[in-house]
């Protein structure tokens, strides 16, 4: 096993260098267990927490390590280790922290590429692709949609269903694949590199588990048969795990996702949406909401059939999404500041009083 295995490259060890520090072993986190981690380095995997000082220093929760992270690591016997450090990150996935306000959850990091697993069965659902296209976009990571269990329908179906991908979202490769048979299996592994790594984004039981046990050539993901009543897989990956396939490809799992809140900058609407972003620049008023205004070419090309209602509308929805994100992040912040300056004159008031 070497560095490069796990993809590291020139750009990793230039921040390695800046950063000082070359008194540390690196590796690279593969796993994660409610802040325990197992981070993988030349000498071997290694159980791992973060340092006192590095978890009191985090201003939240997206400061902690997550699967694809690079840190700076002190071994201190067989098979434990102290975290003290991350690489900056080239790439983030996130999402809106379920629950949690204003708050952010990373999902994987130091991502190349994507892999938006659908099931052709009963999972498949545009309005959810065009939502991970958008994250997918917003962390500057190549997305390739993938087109599970064809084995389920006829082929008829199945090229309908690639037609409609294609009429909404362009630019973007669609492979579709049975993991029973494996048919379409040649196609996915033509697009999975040695050195870079890819995470799969899903909701539970549409096949992604199986798709990492077919491709590494092992089975390291639990999966259940499909159930009769549903025709659903029962997805049992409890966690995200860092893999590196049999051609050198690197490959992360994820438990399946019931909520994907966008937490977006508004690039990723952009080019996720880029007809109505081209769109949006013929409208009559700069600041157009495309929601009723009169001279809104949006509204003009979903009323002329130029531009598909269903498109339009999860738009709009996302785009109220990623608004009110932003205003509970500014709420959050405004809270955190006011805390601050409450603390600050509290102790100028101690020492005051001394």
């Amino acid at each position: 096993m070497t560095l490069e295995d796990l993809g590291y490259n020139d750009r990793l060890e230039k921040l390695w260098n800046v950063n000082t520090l070359k008194g540390f072993e690196i590796g690279r986190v593969v796993s994660e267990h409610k802040e325990r981690y197992i981070v993988k380095t030349v000498k071997g995997e290694f159980e791992a927490e973060v340092t006192g000082t590095l978890r009191y220093s985090s201003e939240s929760r997206e400061n902690f390590p997550a699967v694809g992270d690079w840190v700076a690591i002190t071994i201190h016997d067989s098979d434990f280790s102290i975290i003290h450090s991350l690489l900056p990150r080239f790439s983030a996935i996130a999402r809106q922290a379920v629950g949690k306000f204003g708050e952010k959850q990373i999902i994987a990091t130091n991502i190349d590429y994507a892999l938006l697993v659908q099931a052709a069965d009963r999972d498949f659902n545009i309005n959810r692709l065009e939502r991970y296209l958008t994250i997918c976009h917003s962390s500057k990571i190549s997305p390739i949609i993938v087109l599970t269990k064809t084995d389920l329908i006829d082929e008829h179906a199945t090229i309908e269903m690639l037609k409609k991908i294609k009429s909404r979202i362009a630019n973007v490769p669609v492979i579709a694949i049975s993991n029973e048979s494996q048919d379409g299996y040649d196609k996915i592994k033509a697009v999975l590199k040695k050195g870079k790594t890819y995470c799969m984004l899903g909701s539970s039981g549409v096949g992604k588990s199986t798709l990492m046990n077919n491709l590494s050539g092992k089975s390291i993901m639990a999966t259940d048969a499909i159930s009769h009543s549903t025709k659903k897989g029962k997805h049992v990956t409890s966690h995200r795990e860092l893999i590196i396939l049999e051609n050198g490809g690197i490959l992360i799992d994820n438990p399946g996702m019931r909520e994907v809140g966008i937490a977006d900058s508004s690039s990723g609407l952009e080019i996720t949406f880029d007809f109505i972003t081209r769109l949006s620049r013929q409208c009559k008023f700069n600041d157009c909401t495309h929601t009723g205004e009169t001279g809104c070419a949006v509204i003009e090309a979903v009323e002329k059939g130029e531009l598909d209602r269903a498109s339009y509308e999860n738009y709009l929805k996302l785009e109220r999404e990623k608004a009110h994100f932003e205003s509970t992040v500014a709420e959050r912040r405004k809270k955190d500041k006011e805390f601050g300056k409450m603390v600050r004159n509290y102790k100028k008031e101690i020492r005051n009083n001394n």
